[in-house]
This record gives C-alpha cells, structure tokens and sequence, in this order.
C-alpha cells in the first residue's frame, strides 16, 4: 500500500500537533508541568494545552512516550522558518569564475589575465584556469601545463592550488582557490 502524499504545492507539517499525535500517553516538556517534565495521557495533556490557549506540539516522536511541547505553534514555526533562513543567508557561496587560454597565449594576454585573476582570488571566488587545445595543438601539452603552473606560482600570494594541472580530454584544468584570510 502506497503512503499518501501530501497535495502539491502543500508541504506536509514537520510536527504533529493536538489530535495528529497518534500515542496514548506523552511526556510533556516545559513550564506549564510540575518539574518540567511529566508523563501524561494524550486527552489531558491536549486539555491542559487547550486551557493555556496554546497547542500540544510533539517535538520528539522516536522515543517512548513521545516528547511533547505546549506552545504556540504558529510562532513555534516561523521562529524555525527564520532560523532556517538565517542558516541559509550564512552559508558561504563559492563562485567559480573561469580563465581560458590556449597553448600559445602571448605575455600581454597572460598579464591581463593574470590582474582578473587577482581580483577574482580577492574578492573570494574560486579560479579554474584552463587552457583549451583545439585542434593538432594537442601535441603542445607540456607547453600548456607550463603556461598553468607559472601562472599558479604567479598567484600563490593570493591563492592556493586545489587541483594541479590535469588534462580532460582537450582540456587542461587547474583549480586555485582563495587564501583564507585575503580578502
């Protein structure tokens, strides 16, 4: 038998409340029973959440009895709502900006790329240098890591090498990353 999903567009609660709570007996948590903690059965303890104009929420539905809260829930989930996205505005975003060259890339090209670099590596963002092979340019591929490792060590004050030059198929990839701290 298939498990009922919730109709689209509707998430389904995280937490049951009042008369969701399929246990007989819960124990509930908090200030409004004695000592903090008191093993109830379900019609009493939803009763006494009811008296406190406030809702029976069970926090943690694993363990025997399950945990019960009373407080208000439509509070109760926005606070969550709220912590979540503070979580998610707090979460580092790693932006990956590329560098193509080709295997003969001239002095003038590689220094003006080389000042993007910089500021990219100083702004936070990741680099994935690459030189592209087009063509029979593929039998220049020391050539093409050469031009990759110089143009790492020209950046070690400001990054780091996370991958060394790797050829995938007809492309040689580095990967440098910024230096904590150097922003």
């Amino acid at each position: 038998m298939r498990e009922r999903q919730p109709p689209r567009g509707r998430q389904e609660e995280p937490y049951k409340v009042n008369q969701k709570i399929r246990a007989r007996e819960v124990r509930v948590v908090g200030d409004f029973v004695e000592g903090g903690n008191e093993v109830l059965l379900l019609e009493k303890a939803i009763k006494l959440a009811q008296d406190n104009e406030l809702d029976l929420v069970e926090i943690s539905p694993t363990t025997n009895p399950p945990v019960c809260k009373i407080l208000d829930y439509a509070k109760f989930k926005y606070e969550q709502k709220k912590k979540q996205k503070e979580i998610k505005s707090n979460a580092a975003k790693v932006v990956l900006k590329e560098i193509r060259f080709g295997p003969n890339t001239d002095d003038h090209d590689y220094s003006f790329k080389l000042k993007h670099a910089i500021s990219f590596l100083k702004e936070g963002s990741k680099i994935k240098a690459y030189v592209h092979f087009v063509g029979r340019s593929i039998v220049f591929k020391e050539r093409g890591e050469m031009l990759l490792l110089k143009f790492a060590q020209a950046l070690e004050d400001y990054g780091v090498v996370e991958q060394m030059p790797k050829l995938e198929g007809k492309r040689m990839n580095i990967f440098i990353a910024p230096k904590p701290g150097k922003k």
